[in-house]
């Protein structure tokens, strides 16, 4: 390896986290965030060297470039998609949360993710570079190949429509952390007034079997109605799955076992400290990043002799 690619590979790596962090919020996917940052680097390698002015930009406007192209293919697989899609989660260190500094450290949320889906790919890349990276106008401007003046346009629609319904109040991870424990505790005791007094009256669930695992193919609306669906769900499981919290998309979160392996994981919304959202994701095609490997199907597997 000469000195020019020794070179280019140490500045890639140097900012692998901020593409990564780039293409995963853009597609909801870690493998597939993941082949855009290795494409990006095989054609960084390719680059001549007078077209690059700042590795950094022309990084970035290759790997958004690529998440856009990707998402668009997306969109119609995920038309097709068997009941609701949600992204897919990943296991983070709770250290993210107080490093500011780190590419995954903010608005990695479940709820955040889901919000994103409802932007088109332009909206959501010119959203997510300058309200998540604080890039500038300019910059946007050259990476979508559109006027200054028409990307301020996109990113404010689409700050309306995601911050309309984001959060009002984020609460500390010390209290998230209790919130979620407590949503555990009633689940195991199966205890339908204990789940209401940490719903909101308007709590939703949505859940992603992928065709592949047991899931509600509609959004379920309504405390009552998502305690019970709950308790359902729980009951399947008796004695079979055991709950922990974990921190997933830098948040606290539910990964549920069965023996040593995983069954799904359930991210939560929070608003003015109850829980407003459930996801809950068992689509064992998503859940190779959140710990031991998915078990597929749980209902379907054997009980210990």
């Amino acid at each position: 390896m000469d000195s020019l690619s020794n070179d280019r590979t140490a500045a890639f790596e140097t900012l692998r986290s901020r593409f990564f962090g780039i293409a995963y919020r853009m597609l909801g996917s870690v493998e597939d965030a993941e082949d855009v940052v290795q494409e990006a680097y095989l054609r960084w390698h390719q680059a001549k060297a007078q077209v690059v002015r700042s590795a950094e930009a022309w990084l970035v406007a290759v790997v958004t470039r690529l998440a856009i192209d990707r998402l668009r293919r997306a969109t119609t697989e995920r038309e097709a998609y068997h009941g609701s899609w949600l992204p897919e989660p990943m296991a983070t260190p709770v250290v993210f949360q107080a490093d500011k500094r780190a590419e995954l450290s903010s608005d990695l949320s479940m709820v955040f993710l889901v919000l994103l889906e409802r932007l088109a790919p332009d909206e959501r890349a010119a959203f997510l570079m300058r309200e998540v990276f604080g890039t500038d106008y300019a910059e946007i401007a050259r990476v979508l190949e559109r006027s200054e003046s028409a990307c301020r346009q996109i990113v404010h629609r689409a700050r309306t429509r995601v911050r309309s319904d984001a959060r009002r109040v984020a609460a500390p991870p010390d209290a998230q952390e209790r919130l979620v424990e407590q949503f555990v505790t009633a689940l195991a005791a199966e205890d339908e007034d204990a789940l209401l007094a940490v719903f909101s009256d308007e709590v939703v669930w949505m859940s992603d079997g992928g065709g592949k695992a047991p899931a509600i193919s509609q959004t379920v609306s309504g405390a009552a109605e998502v305690a019970r669906l709950a308790i359902r769900f729980e009951r399947m499981g008796r004695g079979r799955i055991r709950h922990e919290v974990a921190w997933i998309n830098g948040e606290p979160a539910v990964l549920t076992l069965l023996g040593d392996r995983t069954a799904f994981t359930t991210s939560f919304a929070l608003d003015d400290g109850r829980i407003s959202a459930v996801y809950r994701v068992l689509n064992p095609d998503k859940l190779q990043h959140v710990g031991p490997l998915p078990v597929g199907d749980w209902r379907d597997a054997r009980r210990d002799p």
